[in-house]
Formats: C-alpha cells, sequence, structure tokens
C-alpha cells in the first residue's frame, strides 16, 4: 500500500508543483494586491460589496450569465436529442455541429457575430434591403449582441453531459411506459426529462461557471456598453489602474466559482452513479 502510494505520488507530483507554480502562486499574489493595494486593510473589498459601479457589473453579469445559461440548454437539449435519439442523418449532421464550433477560435466566432449583428452587418443589411425595417436593429454593442456570441460559442460544452444523461436511459423503462399507453409526448415529459436532470444540472453549471470569465465575446459585442466582471478586472488592472481593487474582484470571483465547482461535483457524481 506505502509503494502504491509513493509511485501515485511521483507521478502525480510533477502536475502538482506545475498547476502550483503557473496558477496557486500567481494567485496568492493577486490576493496579496488585494489586501495591500494602494494600503493595506479590507478596503477594497468593502469597495466590491458597496461601489455601485461594482455592483451594477455583478449584477449585469449575473443577469447576462442565467439568460446564457437558459437558452443554451434550451438548444443544447433539442441537439443532444437529435445526436442520441435521431436517424443516422440526423446525428452525423447534429455532430457535425456540435464539433465545427471547436475548430474555430473565440476571436474569430465574435468577430463573424459582429460582422452579422451590426448596424451595417449582413442581417441589417438583408432586412433593409427586403424592406421589412426601414432603420437597422439595435443587435450588436448591446446586451443582446453579448448573449448571441457566449450562447453560440457555450451550446457545445452543454450538449455533452445532456446527451450523456440521455445515453444512460434504460429504453426499456421507456418502452414501459408506452406500453402503459402513455403517448409519445406524456412519455418524454414524466419519464424522459426527468431522468436526464442530472445531465441538466451539470451542463448549467458548466455554462453558468465558463460565462462568469467571458471576456473577449463581452468586450467585442458589448462595445463597452454591456461590461461583465472579467473586462472590468481587465479595465481596473490596465487602464484605471486601480490594482487593489480589480484584484479584490477577481478573488471574489474566484471564491464565487469555486463554489460553484463545488456544487457542480456534488450534482454530476450521482448522475455518473446512476448511469
Amino acid at each position: 500500500m506505502g509503494s502504491a502510494t509513493s509511485r501515485k505520488f511521483l507521478l502525480l507530483g510533477p502536475l502538482l508543483l506545475f498547476l502550483g507554480l503557473a496558477y496557486v502562486v500567481p494567485f496568492l499574489g493577486v490576493v496579496r494586491w488585494s489586501f495591500t493595494l494602494p494600503e493595506t486593510g479590507f478596503g477594497q473589498y468593502i469597495a466590491v460589496f458597496t461601489d455601485p459601479l461594482v455592483q451594477s457589473v455583478f449584477v449585469r453579469t449575473l443577469r447576462i450569465c442565467l439568460i446564457v445559461t437558459a437558452a443554451s440548454l434550451i438548444t443544447a437539449y433539442a441537439i443532444a436529442y437529435v445526436w442520441v435519439r435521431g436517424s443516422s442523418v440526423q446525428r452525423a449532421l447534429a455532430e457535425f455541429c456540435i464539433l465545427v464550433p471547436f475548430w474555430i477560435s473565440v476571436l474569430t466566432r465574435a468577430f463573424g457575430w459582429l460582422a452579422m449583428l451590426s448596424n451595417r452587418g449582413l442581417i441589417n443589411t438583408w432586412l433593409q434591403s427586403a424592406g421589412i425595417i426601414s432603420e437597422p436593429l439595435a443587435l450588436a454593442r448591446n446586451e443582446f449582441g453579448v448573449i448571441v456570441g457566449m450562447t453560440h460559442f457555450l451550446i457545445p460544452f452543454a450538449v455533452f453531459p445532456i446527451a450523456s444523461a440521455m445515453r444512460s436511459i434504460d429504453e426499456r423503462v421507456l418502452l414501459a411506459a408506452r406500453g402503459m399507453g402513455s403517448s409519445r409526448s406524456r412519455t418524454f415529459w414524466t419519464v424522459f426529462l426527468p431522468l436526464t436532470y442530472g445531465g441538466l444540472i451539470g451542463a448549467a453549471l458548466i455554462v453558468f461557471v465558463f460565462a462568469l470569465g467571458f471576456f473577449v465575446t463581452p468586450a467585442i459585442l458589448g462595445g463597452g456598453r454591456s461590461v461583465m466582471v472579467a473586462e472590468l478586472v481587465y479595465l481596473r488592472i490596465f487602464q484605471s489602474p486601480d490594482w487593489g481593487l480589480g484584484a479584490a474582484i477577481s478573488v471574489v470571483l474566484v471564491l464565487f466559482i469555486a463554489i460553484l465547482l463545488a456544487l457542480l461535483r456534488r450534482f454530476i457524481k450521482p448522475a455518473h452513479m446512476v448511469g
């Protein structure tokens, strides 16, 4: 037992050392800044919870993340359903739609959506050419554009846990429900959907955690009018400069994400064990 433990430690030791040097040590430096800049104390953390600007950014971030999470789950559930239970052609098409976005960088996708949604973008140009609208719609440089870009990026991450939960369902349970006279729609709502709750919860937490730390997409599609927490940290560190407040916001965000990850582990584990 002792030799096995030591071998595992030797194998994991370099990885743990790398993670400590790459992440833990810099984060401890950020924590130190939050307590020492511009002066020693808890002033920066008091500002995080009392400053109206910081409060408004946190509220906006939570609002956008909740909307993005809901939109991603609904879309991902439909895609995962086709991927798992569709015909061979439908499954191939769904898999193509899931995997292709991973090959395109987040920066390219953000500028692609900007080209689609801007006042002179493809959507407004087409609508005006067709005579449907006389003035361009405000689709970019606002919260709507940010939500569209973030949702598009995060849908594939929501598909995988949902699809995993769908694949773990015993087909005999569905056949039993149909055999007892349940319609297809009733079987879906009363049997199939409840059995995928674990995947839905896991997907929701994954998407929400990723959305909290988004920077590139909100910065490009928001145009500085829909600042989220990550962009606020950037502005405080590199443009104010107010390193202490930026560091305090970062620490609060990391702690909040750590709590969500703990919840993720709690909900994903039972779902995996049931499957």
